[in-house]
């Protein structure tokens, strides 16, 4: 079965981008949110495999996002995605769950590298 991706970016073509490599390389995107509060709708109702995750959203931080998912999903599997790379939010994003951080511009090879670890990380997690 196939990998199953929510995208959260409020860029559509970040969204876009991100939805091509990600279909392109057999994963099947379920979603695409705008904002925090359709992400953590579309989390609910669509129980992904996988979030990305913008850290700046017009209603609310990625970070916030991240609390709110975890609270609801605790077991769900975010990677964060940013122009903001500044080290105090990539190490708050992992404290608070995320099991990456890719920082934009990003290449597809990165893009599909830390994926395809963070759901094999968990995957073998669950298996154990």
């Amino acid at each position: 079965m196939n990998k199953r991706i929510l995208i959260v970016d409020d860029s559509f073509y970040m969204r876009t981008m991100l939805k091509n490599m990600l279909t392109d390389a057999g994963y099947e995107v379920v979603g695409e949110a705008a904002n925090g509060a359709q992400a953590l709708e579309m989390a609910a109702s669509t129980t992904p495999d996988l979030i990305t995750l913008d850290v700046i959203l017009p209603d609310n931080t990625g970070l916030d996002v991240l609390k709110n998912l975890r609270q609801i999903q605790p077991a769900a599997k975010v990677v964060m995605c940013s122009a903001v790379g500044q080290e105090v939010i990539v190490n708050e994003a992992i404290e608070n769950g995320a099991l990456a951080y890719i920082v934009k511009p990003f290449s597809e090879e990165k893009v599909l590298e830390i994926v395809g670890s963070a759901l094999q990380n968990n995957d073998s997690e669950q298996s154990a």
